[in-house]
């Protein structure tokens, strides 16, 4: 599993222009399954994502997490995160999960942590989503469940 975790000031997501969730300050995640993935790998994912503490504190290090700044999510699934470019020029997706496995984790994620108490905005599974956001930093960090 992969997240792309991007510090924003704001974001919104949109599909046929009509916003299917939009946040102020907080986090937009990227959310790429593979094959191999399973609710465990996903708990891990979210319990870093949720800790993660990259937010400014009063002496300008970033020491604060989401809960700490009253920070939301937007949740994008995403499964070009799993694309292949080691042969030619086209990308090769065969280690992303298949649709209906990534989708079940990706609600799961979703799940997960609005339980927690984190308002939690989402793209649409599958569809063409416009994307808008103001990075803050910028700060981007990539996680990957084979690194933790």
């Amino acid at each position: 599993m992969r997240f792309v975790i991007q510090r924003v000031n704001h974001a919104k997501v949109a599909v046929e222009n009509a916003i299917t969730g939009q946040i102020q300050k907080g986090f937009l995640v990227f959310i790429g399954v593979s094959k191999e993935d399973t609710k465990e790998i996903a708990d891990k994912m979210i319990k870093k994502l949720l800790n993660m503490r990259i937010f400014e504190d009063s002496d300008g290090k970033t020491n604060l997490a989401l809960k700490d700044v009253d920070g939301s999510l937007l949740l994008v699934s995403q499964f070009t995160l799993y694309a292949d470019c080691k042969k030619g020029n086209r990308p090769s997706f065969i280690q992303a999960a298949q649709p209906e496995l990534a989708n079940d984790l990706y609600e799961y994620i979703i799940s997960q942590c609005k339980e927690a108490g984190f308002h939690t905005e989402t793209g649409e599974f599958g569809a063409d989503m416009k994307i808008t956001l103001e990075n803050d930093g910028p700060f981007t960090i990539v996680l990957d469940s084979a690194h933790l």
